[in-house]
């Protein structure tokens, strides 16, 4: 598989263009635009003189004097990231609080999804919302991409798989690298001349023939920039790193060997990345510590293993796979907590009385030895009555957890209960099986405590102190308060109406009078749908109606959980943002300074990009897992639960498997069905039949497409009544093939 990846994003294009735009009657080395936007770093420098060059040679900017910059003066353009539909046509998210710029389907020129374009404004085109043309590409955002391979006798094409590229690749024969007619491809973008209306590209990555395990998951891996292996470099890098413990290093840490500690994980998992230990204290108090792996005390900033951490940001968890952050060596070995090994770890420490209240705290690197390895299910047991090791400490951190819960959902804590979809696979990654990973006491136990080191940890660097200017948080040069924040912004009031306005439908009431209302009426919601045939699908829309939680280093709370300040400190081995924590905590503890703010906020925007696409390439596995799953069970019928009403058709969660498929609305039998938008169902003209969103129905399976990843059902009520009565549809509606127009084929 190649291990290309997806091209950097030069953070500072943009930004470098709006400063000299915004100063156009002034021009400025590279030394003054540094200082102007804050640039400290030598890395950055270097990338700013890299982007200011760039910007000349594109004619953007002029050199007017030796090393001095002005921009050019031309037409109002703007620039943006290109957003593209299914349907060709296109939005430009320009930022700055500005509305997106809809750009008609023959006015993208040569865009493809998520490249950075120069437009300029249509000033003739009608209606409210803006309109514009790309006249320009100023940064590809990607150059590779999957598709399926389409040969003639004299040439290729390329169909891509992603709805959002618009177009296909033309391929010289030559260049196909043995590739069979209807094989999984990667392709790789060469040129696209003016006029042409299809780009050109070449082969350069063969994964199989669509449908078999292999051929899906690396395509997935390819289509997401997913990289296979780790390069040599880095590898040779990480196996060089000093990993013993030595005494030197121990006498700078506080010692939690001899105290009681353990690790409480999945059954497969392989890094432990969080311990817990429990200490009596001679007044009567508990001392609880949150001992998170030290992953800075190797990854040094600047290293090739850092760089290379950076890049990924994430680990990403397929259906047969991870694909980690940081090297085995690091992830399932030295910096993970196994049992009965000595590890460094960095700390939260707190001292809680009976009650849970917190009465002092601590941070600071440590030394653990954990004392046992325990699975979410033996401490489940443990909690429900069963004997096993340790048991009194687990009770007691399961009934502190408890107290600390409750008083989260008091002050405005959300609880979503979201099923999580898991595979048994055999040896070769078939489905054998579908389960789901539900959180129990043992799990909640595990989050409550993190989330007290994550919160703590958060207001520690980032809230001021007694005495302190209460604006100085809000100051991006200040030092002092710099942090890296988990923030979760407020839903709009919109969104929440039209939830509130739905859930009427199944007679819940919601209160939208204050945020505190609206919190304690969506905690009610979703405890009053719990068994209810309603509970997926308002569970769903709730969590729809939520903006997506995002890394920042401006603070704006965490609206889901309630918390004023919140962080990520707790998984390191897996994401990029604790180790910036953990580095920013360690600076303050030293009373040094650790990075800036503007390098820390494009790693923060960097790190919720990157977060994004694993999310959705976890997706797309599951996805492909739950069409194979279903492959062999055409004709079956299921119960199912309606989750999703569109003007297309009618999506169907099946209830004992969460597989979700579409009954397609011109394949509706035994009537004449209308859309109704506003009540989201689907009406019959005649019977007065209605489907609607919630319901719950009997479905058969028609078709499972692996190449596409969908699921077509059929209401089984219809069914019967086609059989019954006959299907009146005339020859060509059943004969009807959905085939997506594409431009230039």
């Amino acid at each position: 598989m190649s291990k290309n990846k997806k091209p950097k994003q030069n953070f500072l294009f943009e930004e470098v263009l709006a400063f000299l735009q915004h100063n156009s009657e002034k021009s400025f080395n590279y030394k003054q635009v540094g200082a102007a936007m804050e640039i400290n770093s030598d890395s950055e420098r270097a990338q700013l003189i890299e982007t200011l060059q760039t910007l000349k040679q594109n004619g953007f900017v002029i050199e007017k004097e030796l090393g001095k910059f002005t921009i050019k003066q031309t037409r109002n353009y703007l620039t943006g990231a290109i957003d593209f539909t299914s349907q060709g046509t296109a939005f430009v998210v320009i930022g700055n609080d500005e509305d997106d710029v809809f750009i008609p389907f023959k006015r993208t020129k040569d865009a493809l999804q998520g490249d950075l374009v120069k437009i300029v404004l249509n000033s003739n085109h009608r209606g409210k919302r803006k309109e514009g043309e790309v006249v320009e590409v100023l940064q590809r955002s990607r150059t590779q991409f999957v598709g399926t391979l389409k040969l003639s006798q004299k040439f290729a094409f390329v169909i891509p798989d992603s709805h959002k590229i618009h177009v296909d690749f033309f391929v010289n024969l030559t260049k196909i690298k043995d590739a069979k007619e209807g094989q999984k491809v990667q392709v790789k973008l060469l040129e696209w001349k003016q006029g042409e209306q299809n780009p050109n590209g070449e082969v350069i990555e063969v994964f199989g023939f669509p449908g078999e395990h292999n051929t899906e998951i690396h395509a997935i891996m390819a289509e997401y920039g997913l990289p296979e292996s780790f390069s040599d470099e880095v590898e040779y890098y990480a196996r060089k790193l000093d990993l013993e413990i030595n005494e030197k290093e121990i006498k700078k840490r506080r010692d939690f060997r001899d105290i009681t500690t353990f690790t409480i994980d999945p059954y497969d998992a392989k890094d432990f990345d969080d311990a817990l230990s429990l200490k009596k204290l001679d007044n009567g108090n508990w001392e609880v510590g949150v001992h998170i792996a030290d992953v800075t005390h190797y990854l040094k900033p600047g290293t090739v293993l850092d760089k290379e951490a950076v890049n990924r940001a994430t680990s990403v968890y397929l259906v047969d796979r991870v694909i980690p952050m940081l090297p085995e060596v690091l992830s399932n070995f030295v910096c993970s907590l196994r049992p009965n090994e000595e590890k460094y770890t960095f700390s939260a420490v707190f001292e809680m009385t009976d009650k849970a209240e917190i009465i002092g705290q601590w941070f600071g690197k440590t030394i653990i030895n954990s004392d046992r390895r325990f699975t979410y299910e033996e401490v489940q047991e443990i909690i429900e009555g069963a004997e096993g090791e340790y048991k009194d400490d687990i009770m007691v951190l399961d009934r502190l957890a408890k107290i600390l819960r409750a008083e989260r959902t008091a002050k405005g804590s959300i609880f979503f209960d979201k099923a999580e979809v898991k595979f048994k696979l055999d040896d070769e990654g078939k489905p054998l099986g579908v389960f789901f990973k539900t959180q129990k006491d043992a799990h909640k136990l595990i989050e409550d405590f993190m989330l007290l080191a994550n919160r703590k940890v958060a207001e520690f660097l980032g809230k001021p102190k007694d005495g302190e200017n209460n604006n100085a948080s809000k100051n991006k040069n200040d030092q002092k308060n710099l942090c890296v924040y988990r923030i979760h912004d407020a839903p709009n009031d919109e969104k929440l109406a039209t939830l509130s306005g739905f859930v009427a439908k199944f007679g819940y009431k919601m209160n939208l009078g204050s945020k505190q209302k609206s919190v304690d009426s969506i905690n009610k919601l979703l405890t009053d749908v719990k068994n209810k045939k309603e509970q997926s699908i308002i569970e769903l829309l709730a969590i729809r109606s939520m903006p997506k939680a995002i890394y920042t280093t401006d603070n704006a709370g965490h609206y889901g959980l309630g918390f004023e300040y919140y962080t990520h400190f707790t998984s390191p081995i897996r994401r990029y943002p604790d180790v910036l924590i953990h580095r920013l905590l360690e600076a303050r503890l030293n009373k040094e300074n650790y990075s800036n703010q503007k390098e820390l906020e494009n790693l923060c925007k960097h790190s919720s990009e990157m977060e994004r696409m694993a999310a959705e390439a976890e997706r797309a596995s599951i996805k492909f897992k739950q069409v194979e799953f279903m492959k062999d069970k055409i004709g079956e019928e299921f119960a199912g639960v309606v989750s999703g009403v569109t003007e297309w058709g009618i999506y169907v969660e099946i209830v004992e498997n969460k597989c979700e498929g579409m009954v397609r609305a011109r394949d509706m039998k035994g009537d004449s069905y209308y859309f109704d938008e506003e009540n989201y169902r689907y009406v019959g003209k005649n019977s007065g039949k209605i489907y609607a969103l919630g319901d719950t129905v009997n479905i058969i399976i028609k078709n499972a497409d692996l190449v596409k990843k969908q699921l077509e059902y059929a209401f089984v009520d219809q069914e019967e009544s086609s059989k019954k009565f006959g299907d009146n549809r005339d020859e060509k509606s059943k004969k009807f093939v959905d085939h997506k127009k594409r431009r230039g084929r």
